[in-house]
């Protein structure tokens, strides 16, 4: 790949280092953010003891939706569009949500991520004066849902009382990247018509949540339960999964995805507002470790040379931690529904384990294929996956990967 000027990237190494350092500070308090979700996580359910509990459970819901996931998937977008300010967001988005430990009043962090996110929808505007599809009008609605939420945390509304809007923020990125990149797999224009009625009617309904409960939750989960069938109908991944090395891998994840979601829905449709702590537990944790963490997974090997510029290489060891975090997803809930709280604690710790596991897997990954590269070629050229890439790695990102940010 040649740069602008007709210079191989081979020769920008400094530059290149540089691009990495910055981004990797940006990207850094959201690992923080990560690291304090899992330890309040662990402490929510017991496992560190009733005086870590009591400090650290209102925290965990914020920092993994907000200061990993949220930021994560925010600093793709600000590498997307080539705008200095736009690394306010995901700082934001992560800060605000660490500042819940500190000694500062929750309304500054609050505040924070209700800034940050008028930031993602600056990001959004740059996106749509370059791409006006229906793609990115799926994606601006979850901003939107995470706009939202921040608003209503910031008036004083308990989190657990509007998760769903939350996870909509997640969710519908997801799916905005899913129609994107769908056409590579031959989505057609009515196809994508649909996935935006439904990306609208969840969005609204995810609302209504909050609005009136007893029929908000039921038909959000309806919903939810239409759009997961959407997107198996026309994901690539149905097809992928019977492919070899990081095409299946990905596939693999995606459908165990989509199974979590629909899991979710199916929570929602069928026990309405989750007013007992098991159920609770069980849906916020289907979609965002199950949809969520799934999604991550999948595509870590896209993530990381798009945002980092480094090298991450498929593995099949991969399969280890994606495998460990279905089972204990899967115990988790089990333990929900027959109110056991040690099946629900080994699920909690499962869950943890797998994160830690892939997260390290990746780390030697990472570092293998760097050392196994000759010096003027480690710099790695981001590629399209051969399943497209959800949570945020949008075309623009890979387009985009040799700007400065």
């Amino acid at each position: 790949m040649q740069s602008p000027k007709g210079s191989s990237i081979a020769g920008r190494g400094p530059s290149a280092a540089r691009v990495r350092v910055i981004r990797l500070l940006f990207l850094l308090p959201g690992g923080v953010a990560l690291i304090v979700g899992m330890t309040a996580g662990l402490a929510r359910l017991g496992v560190l003891g009733a005086d870590a509990a009591a400090r650290l459970t209102e925290i965990h819901a914020p920092a993994m939706v907000f200061g990993f996931v949220g930021s994560l998937v925010v600093l793709e977008r600000a590498v997307a569009i080539r705008r200095a300010w736009a690394f306010a967001a995901p700082l934001l988005l992560s800060l605000g949500a660490l500042s819940l430990l500190t000694p500062l009043p929750s309304t500054v962090g609050r505040a924070a991520i209700v800034l940050g996110f008028l930031v993602v929808l600056a990001i959004y505007r740059v996106i749509w004066t370059r791409q006006q599809a229906i793609a990115t009008s799926v994606q601006v609605l979850g901003a939107v849902c995470g706009l939202l939420a921040g608003l209503l945390w910031l008036s004083g509304v308990p989190f657990a009382s509007f998760v769903p809007i939350a996870e909509m923020f997640l969710v519908l990125t997801i799916v905005g990247e899913r129609i994107e990149l769908g056409r590579v797999g031959g989505l057609t224009a009515r196809g994508e018509a649909v996935g935006l009625g439904l990306s609208i009617i969840v969005a609204a309904l995810s609302l209504a949540t909050v609005i009136w409960p007893p029929a908000g939750y039921p038909l959000l989960g309806a919903a939810l339960l239409a759009l997961v069938g959407w997107l198996l109908a026309v994901d690539v991944a149905r097809a992928t999964i019977s492919a070899t090395g990081a095409a299946r891998f990905m596939a693999a994840c995606l459908l165990s995805g989509y199974l979590w979601l629909g899991v979710a829905g199916a929570i929602w449709l069928v026990g309405g507002p989750p007013g007992a702590s098991a159920a609770y537990d069980a849906v916020t944790h289907a979609v965002l470790l199950g949809f969520v963490m799934s999604m991550i997974m999948a595509h870590a090997s896209v993530i990381l040379p798009a945002v980092l510029r480094v090298a991450l290489p498929y593995r099949p060891e991969f399969y280890l931690p994606a495998a460990v975090l279905q089972l204990s997803i899967a115990v988790r809930l089990i333990g929900d529904a027959r109110g056991s709280d040690a099946l629900v604690q080994a699920g909690g710790i499962g869950n943890v384990a797998a994160i830690v596991l892939f997260l390290l897997f990746a780390i030697v990954s990472a570092v293998r294929a760097t050392r196994s590269r000759p010096p003027g070629l480690r710099h790695p050229t981001p590629t399209a996956p051969a399943t497209p890439a959800p949570t945020g790695l949008s075309l623009s990102t890979r387009k985009a990967d040799n700007a400065k940010p």
